[in-house]
């Protein structure tokens, strides 16, 4: 059953101007797997930018606000291997954890994708 449904939609060259005011920005938001991820692209700002707008649509699939949960309890990972190779999944833990179970909430689906001046996700929760 759908418990929640989130969309964010980022402007990606705004962040990059947010990433190059604040360079501490990466690493308060993004953990160390997301950022080796991106590394190897020759832009890794559209990326970075749809993994927020990640964050924010779980809060909204939660029904929650900024600040509900810390940026390194939800995350992007990448799986590698196998059928599911080069998708999505998000990682929840800590407080965003918690506030999944509170809500019946065992599953995540996510949806990436950036082109041009956005990148967006959506996130359903069941």
């Amino acid at each position: 059953m759908v418990k929640g449904v989130g969309v964010d939609v980022v402007d990606v060259e705004r962040f990059r101007l947010s990433l190059q005011r604040t360079p501490s920005m990466r690493e308060r938001i993004f953990v160390a797997e997301e950022l080796e991820y991106v590394t190897p692209k020759s832009d890794p700002v559209p990326s970075l930018a749809a993994r927020f707008a990640a964050r924010e649509a779980v809060m909204k699939a939660m029904g929650v606000g900024l600040g509900a949960f810390g940026f390194h309890e939800v995350w992007v990972r990448v799986q590698q291997g196998g059928e599911t190779n080069g998708a999505p999944s998000l990682m929840v833990t800590g407080k965003a954890l918690d506030l999944a179970i509170a809500r019946g909430i065992g599953r995540w689906h996510v949806s990436l994708s950036h082109d041009g001046p956005v990148a967006i996700a959506q996130v359903v929760a069941t």
